[in-house]
């Protein structure tokens, strides 16, 4: 028989066995909180009523949350725009506007992941198709080849910090915190990483100019203007699509589900009018739109919503939306590419859903048997108070990234902090941010999961699509300065509260002992005569 006192730390311990022997996580948490539920049964620490609230959360609030439709929404996105030439012609042409200066190179791998990262919101594609364009490129040119491993697998990994990142979506489900303002809190954190990334290059090339070379100006194929147009070509529409994302959630006209159907339709749209086979009628339809686009939206500035003009010109909009989806559907290639998309995001919806399913199982009796209170007098008791706890915190889940994906940590591990945090961190920066900015770590803290090994999955996908000739150390030391730079960004983010509040909206503070409420006067009306 188990003391109940005894029952947290044993559940603990007994996922972190079942994680060593490679278990599916999603199973490993279900007989953990099924097995131990019925353990406490039989010692009669709850009653078997008590797990009717499994099926309930599983119903309740998992598949009945419409904030959890955002993902698959995001996944097909990002799936769709992988596979439709945008990454080759924005690193070809960043490459060449950056490529004569010294470490031009990687910087244009920086910008381009930073830009990547706000309309596709997957890690798989960005280092998979960056390393095939960029790497080849930086080894013909003479790159160091553990800073040109490095910078592509970290700029693979800002899409995890920066909107519409998935981690955040989740963070903010499990927190229960508004996606758009962890979007806001985010926003601080990535550019000033970008800027991270961006000044360790420019070291290098001081400290090391030959390890990062410029290109011969001859060795460009394009100059002046075509130069410009082709980045713009790349730019623009990526700028329409995260203002379709993001712009319409942040301003309120969309909540992160309906930003994200938008935003799914959106990367079709893009896909469609950077085929070859387009056609005229699809050019027309394409200019006819951003034209019924930008009409209505200076209507709707100008205060006509409700007009008939307003409604007609985005009818006209909707109408050029559906023909060119309507034409991706019959390009064979982009009807491939959209089977593939689907196919790709049932995959991971679905391992999303059986981890939430598993977690909810090994919650619900974890908390049964007063996990939540052995986690909170564990963590509160820690010296150094709220320094101490993320100092602590941070440890800990840089250590678990070692074994698990950020899916799993956030699943699993975020929920027991949730209550500490916003208890804990609520002095320093307010009850309403307090854990929008224990998220916003955590994120910045989660990305190098994907860089350390052994379960560093940019480097998996890195190895993959590498040459022969680069080796598998050269991978893994390039690695190692990039985590550090992100380890720094964690210092800082933990140090500067602003960069995650900054943007955030000012708590009110309302004494409730001084409110007072006055009601108008209102005549007193004669009494009503009936004939």
């Amino acid at each position: 028989m188990i003391p109940l006192e005894w029952m947290p730390p044993v559940m603990f311990a007994g996922l972190v066995v079942f994680m060593l022997f490679g278990y599916p996580v999603a199973f490993s948490l279900s007989a953990l909180g099924l097995g131990f539920g019925f353990l406490a049964i039989g010692s009669g620490f709850f009653t078997f009523d008590f797990l009717q609230a499994i099926p309930g959360r599983i119903f309740g609030g998992i598949l009945a949350n419409e904030l959890l439709l955002a993902i698959p929404f995001f996944t097909f996105m990002g799936a769709v725009l992988e596979k439709c030439g945008l990454a080759e012609d924005m690193l070809d042409s960043m490459g060449q506007l950056f490529g004569p200066i010294r470490g031009g190179l990687g910087y244009s791998v920086i910008i381009v992941g930073f830009i990547l990262g706000a309309i596709t919101g997957t890690v798989a594609a960005q280092v998979i198709a960056m390393a095939l364009i960029s790497l080849p490129v930086m080894m013909r040119h003479k790159y160091d080849m553990r800073y040109a491993t490095g910078v592509l697998a970290a700029s693979g990994t800002i899409t995890q910090l920066v909107p519409p990142s998935l981690v955040l979506v989740v963070l903010a489900d499990q927190m229960g915190k508004s996606v758009g303002d962890m979007y806001l809190g985010a926003w601080g954190p990535s550019l000033v990483q970008i800027a991270l990334f961006a000044s360790y290059t420019w070291l290098l090339t001081l400290v090391r100019p030959n390890a990062l070379p410029g290109i011969p100006v001859e060795d460009l194929t394009l100059r002046g203007w075509p130069l410009w147009r082709k980045c713009l070509w790349g730019i623009v529409p990526s700028a329409v699509l995260i203002f379709l994302v993001l712009g319409t959630m942040m301003l309120g006209l969309a909540t992160p589900t309906e930003a994200g159907a938008m935003g799914a339709v959106g990367s079709i749209v893009l896909a469609v009018i950077r085929h070859p086979r387009l056609g005229r009628a699809g050019r027309i339809a394409f200019v006819a739109g951003m034209v019924c686009c930008a009409i209505g939206i200076g209507l709707g500035m100008a205060g006509l919503f409700k007009s008939v003009p307003f409604k007609i010109a985005f009818g006209l909009m909707y109408l050029a939306v559906a023909f060119l989806c309507l034409r991706a559907a019959q390009i064979v290639e982009l009807r491939g590419l959209m089977v593939q998309a689907c196919r790709s995001t049932m995959r991971l919806t679905a391992m999303v859903a059986f981890i939430l399913v598993g977690a909810t199982c090994f919650s619900i009796t974890f908390q049964g048997v007063d996990g939540g209170l052995w986690i909170e007098h564990m963590l509160t008791s820690l010296p150094g108070g709220a320094w101490g706890f993320l100092l602590f915190v941070n440890l800990f889940v840089f250590f678990l990234a070692f074994f698990l994906d950020f899916f799993e940590i956030a699943f699993i591990i975020v929920p027991l902090l949730t209550p500490v945090a916003q208890t804990v961190l609520a002095p320093i920066v307010g009850a309403d941010a307090a854990l929008i900015w224990f998220g916003v770590i955590l994120c910045v803290n989660m990305q190098t999961s994907f860089m350390h090994p052994p379960f560093g999955f940019a480097l998996f996908y890195l190895r993959g699509v590498a040459p022969p000739e680069v080796k598998s150390s050269d991978i893994y030391w390039g690695a190692i300065p990039w985590v550090f730079l992100q380890l720094i960004m964690v210092a800082l983010v933990v140090a500067f509260p602003v960069l995650v509040t900054g943007l955030l909206d000012a708590p009110i503070n309302v004494d409730l002992d001084k409110m007072r409420i006055v009601l108008p006067d209102v005549p007193e009306l004669p009494p009503a005569t009936f004939k």
